[in-house]
């Protein structure tokens, strides 16, 4: 096939229009295209207020080589599929899948469709049931400590945006966008340069994939949580479970963790046990608000019909500190993701229409070993600080701690909203931020602020709302591996963000795909010899 670049248009255009374009460009007749298909599409407003929609196209067309000279925009495209390994046998026990966000849930599909039947264990409960539990905390402030934003089928991106961008360059990211469109996902995720799912359809996604396991006699466990893991000469020989009903044992040799970020109590009991972990970096911060209207304004120049717009933020500071931007859900609401009694956690949340009143993202502040000891469970502890001071500052009830930008610069307590009203639920506590946050992260977030809304005008509007405190936007642990396997002990993989080895949806689905061809190829598969 042909690869077309950089043909702009005004406006989104249809396949039949897009056929047409290039004919024009390959000077033949559109019947003489055989296929088309958008390969990317991406929004240019450098010269705003002159937005463009910037495709690439794949072309099959008749003596395609022919055509390569015709003009800088062509090429010859031969994309290389990913297909999983086959494997050498069979396990003599069933593989044990701990998490069903997306690194265990591609984990396990990858097995299953090989024909290695696994047992997935998910502490939370599925998704339907999950969406009414957390409508419990954002509606009552009642929180189910098993079934929340941070546990339960999909993970913790199944509240969120659904975005799939990444950097890293993987033929694996392809097989998983592809998959998600064969489970409901919209087909325009395969080229969009920012694409997103969408908390509502993201649903369904994980739904379907659940469904697909199930037929594939896969033993999916809602409700059963890991508590403890037998290790003997150096391999795991078995793992204990507590169950909906009581604790159980399974024996097996082979552990993929692909537990989210939340899982506190895993980490310490991984701790106790000898698994190695480290303290990592990781940031902390809160989620800004601003009318979407006017990040719009900002960023095109101009209002149309456009896509809602974000933005992608760094500031360096004198001091070596920075803030950046993180996961910014236009046309989004702030969510409460506590998944702890006694403590405030926020994070963004996106429909696949992004159609809300607001654009939120995360404002972050990194921090390392520096900042909150060097001990592998110095930074929980860190989180878990913050989110207690959050948790008084806003009342109790899981209410959250809030303040207008125009007085956090001038370090003077809010009474109220003004123009933007805050999204959280189930509802904000007008206060001081500094009296919540760290001194360091509250200055570095004065100067980016400051620095951000030189380059998108009205960041620093004294009306945005600043909802705290956000501390999950990555692990503060790393279970350390080698080759993917856990070091100093075979059979168990860690897998995925929980495990500090991936960074949203797109990278922990790979690294579960990675996880279950180490599970494999490391000796762990073993010759069936019935």
């Amino acid at each position: 096939m042909l690869k077309l670049s950089n043909i702009r248009f005004s406006e989104k255009q249809t396949i039949p229009a897009l056929r047409v374009a290039a004919a024009g460009i390959l000077g033949v007749p559109e019947t003489a295209i055989n296929d088309l298909s958008i390969l990317k599409l991406s929004v240019d407003a450098r010269k705003k207020p002159d937005v463009r929609f910037v495709y690439t196209l794949t072309v099959d067309v008749a003596n395609e080589r022919s055509f390569l000279d015709i003009a800088d925009v062509s090429e010859y495209f031969a994309p290389e599929p990913y297909a999983f390994p086959s494997p050498v046998g069979i396990p003599n026990t069933p593989p044990v899948i701990v998490g069903m966000g997306p690194a265990g849930l591609f984990a396990a599909l990858c097995l299953c469709e090989a024909g290695i039947k696994c047992i997935v264990l998910e502490r939370g409960q599925p998704v339907d049931q999950r969406a009414a539990d957390v409508a419990k905390l954002w509606r009552d402030g009642v929180l189910d400590r098993e079934s929340n934003v941070q546990f339960g089928e999909g993970g913790a991106g199944t509240f969120s945006d659904g975005k799939l961008s990444t950097g890293i360059s993987d033929r694996r990211v392809r097989f998983v966008l592809d998959r998600l469109v064969e489970f409901g996902a919209p087909e325009e995720i395969l080229y969009l340069s920012k694409p997103h799912v969408g908390t509502d359809k993201l649903r369904g996604v994980v739904k379907a994939m659940r469904e697909r396991l199930l037929t594939l006699g896969c033993d999916i466990r809602f409700g059963h949580k890991l508590t403890d893991i037998d290790i003997s000469s150096g391999a795991l020989r078995g793992v204990t479970v507590e169950g909906d009903a009581d604790t159980y044992s399974l024996s097996t040799d082979k552990l993929i963790l692909a537990v989210g970020n939340g899982a506190r109590d895993t980490f310490e009991m991984l701790h106790n046990r000898g698994v190695s972990l480290a303290a990592k970096n990781f940031s902390v911060g809160v989620r800004i608000e601003h009318l979407q209207s006017k990040i719009d304004l900002a960023q095109y120049g101009r209002a149309g019909d456009l896509p809602a717009s974000d933005y992608k933020l760094v500031a360096h500071m004198p001091d070596g500190k920075s803030v950046y931007t993180f996961c910014v859900c236009p046309g989004g609401t702030v969510v409460a993701s506590s998944s702890e009694p006694g403590g405030v956690v926020t994070n963004g949340m996106s429909e696949f229409a992004r159609d809300g009143e607001n654009c939120n993202s995360a404002l972050l502040v990194p921090v390392t070993p520096d900042d909150f000891g060097i001990g592998p469970l110095d930074g929980v502890a860190f989180q878990q600080k913050l989110e207690r001071a959050a948790f008084t500052t806003g009342g109790g009830d899981f209410y959250a701690p809030a303040q207008l930008v125009g007085d956090f610069l001038e370090k003077r307590a809010s009474t109220g909203p003004r123009s933007i009203v805050p999204t959280y639920l189930p509802g904000v506590t007008f206060c001081n931020l500094w009296d919540v946050l760290p001194e360091f992260v509250c200055s570095a977030l004065v100067q980016a602020l400051l620095e951000f809304s030189r380059r998108v005008a009205a960041f620093s509007d004294p009306d945005a709302v600043m909802t705290a405190v956000e501390t999950r936007s990555s692990s503060p642990v790393r279970i350390l591996r080698e080759d993917f396997e856990a070091i100093g002990i075979r059979g168990i993989f860690p897998c995925g963000e929980g495990a500090g080895y991936a960074g949203g949806i797109m990278s922990a689905a790979v690294d579960g795909i990675r996880c279950a061809e180490a599970l494999m190829t490391n000796g762990v598969c073993h010759q069936n010899r019935g």
